[in-house]
């Protein structure tokens, strides 16, 4: 698929949380075919200490209004800054990178599984998932309540379930001890999920109990975007292969010890 470095206008950062923000930006021209699952490398102007660009997951696309949102977590001297830009400003991008999600076929049910802000692929999938005629149900968890990333977003996609790790909203316990998992008729095609890698572990080896298969998007970090730094290398059951280019999504299958 072809790659473009696109400069956009930011026009809004939107507050979630403390530790999060959503920036939408807008292209000056027709913005080109963008997947679910696929990402964006990021270039921070003004922050001195930031010399690589930085991956961001591609949050929603709005071809109507010619804009993509990015979900950001403020981690380092690089996201912090990037939480500073203000509309008008200018955000230069290499996109869309990596691959995608299975989308699968109409009639299908799914679980969407998303941890923290590894939510931020989950929005754009389930919109074309429901779009493709497919029953979306997404859960999502955070630590508290105040944490969660906007799940009324999620909502207009199918059914929303909540898990807080201090019982403040829907579930207590990690998405793991949501009673989904403990249903007689697990009765979803497919599950996908991000977030840490300990979560996703669980996730997969849970849908692997209910023998339905699982795709997850590992977040890695990638320097460069396409292969040539060899940061992102990941393990799996055909040999060492690079998040940012054969991934960031995987079948759980194919990740060595994932499921085993």
């Amino acid at each position: 698929m072809k790659k473009y470095i696109h400069d956009f206008e930011i026009i809004e950062n939107r507050e979630i949380n403390e530790g999060h923000f959503v920036l939408v930006v807008k292209l000056s021209e027709p913005l080109p075919p963008v997947f679910p699952g696929q990402f964006a490398e990021v270039k921070i102007e003004g922050s001195p200490n930031t010399f690589l660009r930085r991956p961001l997951s591609i949050h929603d696309v709005d071809y109507a209004a010619n804009t993509i949102s990015l979900l950001v977590q403020r981690k380092g001297d690089g996201t912090t800054h990037l939480g500073t830009f203000k509309p008008g400003d200018t955000l230069n991008m290499v996109y869309p990178l990596g691959n995608q999600f299975h989308i699968g076929s109409a009639g299908e049910k799914v679980l969407l599984v998303g941890g923290g802000c590894g939510v931020a692929p989950l929005l754009y999938l389930g919109k074309i998932l429901a779009k493709n005629g497919i029953k979306v149900t997404t859960l999502m968890g955070a630590r508290k309540g105040d944490q969660l990333m906007e799940p009324e977003q999620y909502q207009r996609n199918g059914e929303l379930l909540i898990t807080t790790e201090d019982g403040s909203e829907g579930t207590k316990g990690f998405v793991i001890h949501h009673e989904i998992w403990r249903e007689r008729n697990f009765a979803f095609d497919r599950v996908y999920t991000c977030g840490p890698d300990a979560m996703m572990k669980a996730v997969a080896r849970l849908a692997a109990r209910n023998n339905v298969p699982c795709q997850v998007s590992l977040e890695q970090t990638m320097a460069c975007g396409v292969g040539a730094c060899l940061c992102c290398v990941v393990d799996t059951t055909t040999g060492h292969r690079c998040t940012c280019t054969d991934g960031p999504v995987f079948d759980a299958s194919e990740l060595k010890n994932w499921i085993d």
